[in-house]
């Protein structure tokens, strides 16, 4: 396979008689391909060659915005007025650097100075609402010009004042239709892979963050995210890199440090293989079924009458629980007991106290029919693995709890995901149902 020919880097920032849209995507490709340090070089090259003045200034402040110097790219481009495309690179500085009200003000110019003005009207958007202005952040993006809706920063925007009005289902909803319209849209990225990583799916946050970082301008924010990810899933080298992509961007940065520090660490941490073996032995003693050991007939025939197949399922039920069975006496709990102890292991050491089941959901005041449906196993639903271990973890059984549920608990449980959720919505509607609050 043929390789792609490398950028001109030097060529394109100095001598391109044009430094447009399509001369920005072409420094995007750089920047997120393994000419990143080839930029940065002969960016720092830039700045010091045209004392921060002049066209070739304007082109490193666009390049230092997109390599996620802000503070940096908006020293060059301040005072720049007639180029379109400089000044809409200034106000995504001036936001990234929190001045909302500047920024605002930047996108109109942007917008003046011939850069797209749609995009820059839902920019602008963005700078209202991140003052905290949802009403008026609403209205203006309800205003924005012709063709809006058909854009990927539309359905951003409207997720983000989704978000801010606590409303997360449709914000994660807006945040995935700007995905569909644009794969790299970063910003859509990010926040959905935030959604993601607070209901515990790390997996897909990790495929997000990392989908988001694949497009500059890359932000501190999801490299710093993505490397806790990783360092969670023991991923160390990968956290590294993290840590270090930011401070290449920021020497300074505190957090990084910190993180940077923990990670090193790691690689001083004792591995207890003795303890490793024992854990690993443990899982296998318990998941043996009760039928390889030598029990009476009438203790194998109780186990089974109550569900319980292997020694760990013995480790997570009562003595009483045991007796309760039908013609299980109290030779067979000695018989069980001498089991368990001869493997080191006690009935009922591994139940969860603290598990809380929530009362049984009893529907009154219904029709049959409406009786019927709501008594319907959520089994019947055909749902997946991951939805189908959210509905145990919740204690929800039957139709008539789960519809009581709103989308936002069901995103509470961990590795519980937006992709779960539509599907239930989906089996709901096919039973003409939805979710409290859909």
């Amino acid at each position: 396979m043929k390789l792609a020919e490398p950028i001109d880097i030097r060529g394109l920032l100095r001598t391109s008689p044009l430094f447009g849209t399509d001369e920005v995507l072409t420094l995007c490709e750089a920047i997120s391909g393994s000419q990143i340090t080839e930029v940065r070089q002969e960016v720092n090259t830039l700045i010091e060659e045209s004392g921060g003045r002049g066209s070739l200034s304007y082109r490193a402040g666009i390049a230092l915005q997109l390599l996620g110097r802000h503070a940096e790219a908006h020293e060059l481009l301040n005072t720049v007025t007639d180029d379109g495309v400089a000044v809409f690179y200034d106000a995504c500085a001036l936001m990234s650097l929190g001045d909302n009200v500047a920024a605002g003000e930047r996108f109109l110019q942007a917008a003046k100075a011939g850069y797209d003005e749609v995009e820059c009207s839902l920019r602008r958007v963005g700078t209202i609402r991140a003052e905290g202005n949802l009403a008026e952040a609403e209205a203006a993006l309800k205003a924005a010009p012709s063709g809006s809706t058909a854009r990927a920063e539309y359905s951003y925007q409207m997720g983000c004042i989704l978000a801010d009005q606590c409303n997360t289902a449709a914000a994660v909803e807006s945040f995935e239709r700007a995905i569909d319209m644009d794969p790299h849209h970063s910003r859509a990225l990010f926040n959905l892979a935030l959604e993601n990583a607070r209901h515990g799916n790390d997996d897909e946050a990790i495929r997000l963050y990392e989908q988001s970082l694949s497009r500059p301008p890359q932000f501190l924010g999801a490299l710093l995210n993505l490397g806790l990810l990783y360092e969670d899933s023991e991923n160390y080298s990968a956290a590294e890199f993290c840590f270090r992509r930011v401070l290449a961007t920021d020497p300074n940065h505190s957090r990084a440090r910190l993180y940077l520090k923990d990670i090193e660490a790691t690689a001083d941490m004792y591995y207890d293989e003795d303890q490793a073996k024992e854990e690993t032995r443990m899982q296998q003693l318990l998941s043996r079924p009760v039928t390889d050991f030598e029990l009476t007939v009438r203790s194998r025939n109780c186990l089974e009458g109550i569900g319980v197949t292997t020694l760990g399922d013995l480790t997570e039920v009562t003595e009483m629980e045991l007796l309760s069975g039908k013609n299980f006496g109290e030779t067979s709990l000695v018989e069980i007991r001498e089991l368990l102890t001869m493997h080191g292991l006690s009935i009922g050491e591994n139940i969860n106290k603290e598990q809380e089941l929530e009362p049984a959901f009893v529907p009154t005041d219904m029709s049959p029919e409406e009786r019927a449906i709501v008594e319907k196993p959520v089994a019947d639903l055909n749902l997946s693995v991951r939805a189908r271990k959210c509905m145990a973890r919740l204690g929800i059984t039957q139709l008539g709890e789960l519809l009581r549920r709103t989308p936002d608990e069901l995103l509470s449980s961990k590795n519980f995901g937006v992709t779960s959720l539509n599907e239930i919505r989906a089996k709901l509607d096919e039973l003409d149902l939805k979710l409290r609050n859909d």
